[in-house]
């Protein structure tokens, strides 16, 4: 599978609200820095309770900037995918949109191709 399609299919996972469908993206061994914690997601069972938490938000959607991303081979399956994605959710009844960076690394001979995940608010100027 091409990496922007491995990104694709977690971004229709996550607007889906398919828990287990995000989570069969991720490597056993990945990490996940995640855009709404502090706490690194390193482990099967944390990574579990942040989607869980995350996808059960009112009016969740996710969309990415396409033209924003950028992959990068690091090896013959392996590539680096960063980019800009768009997260809204309501928010004690507001509809918050949250631009952030994202940066994915995907290994597309693993059955399972995320193998590290980091994103991040991008911050609001002043």
């Amino acid at each position: 599978m091409k990496p922007e399609r491995i990104i694709t299919q977690w971004m229709k996972m996550v607007n889906e609200r398919n828990i287990s469908g995000v989570l069969h993206l991720y490597d056993r061994q990945s990490v996940i820095l995640p855009t709404f914690s502090d706490r690194i997601q390193d482990t099967p069972s944390k990574k579990k309770e942040y989607f869980r938490k995350l996808l059960h938000r009112r009016q969740l959607s996710i969309s990415i900037h396409p033209r924003s991303i950028r992959t990068h081979a690091i090896g013959p399956t392996s590539h680096v995918v960063s980019g800009l994605y768009r997260w809204k959710f309501d928010v004690e009844g507001e509809l918050i949109t949250y631009e952030a960076r994202f940066t994915f690394v995907v290994d597309s001979a693993k059955s399972a191709p995320i193998v590290h995940h980091h994103s991040s608010q991008i911050p609001r100027m002043v």
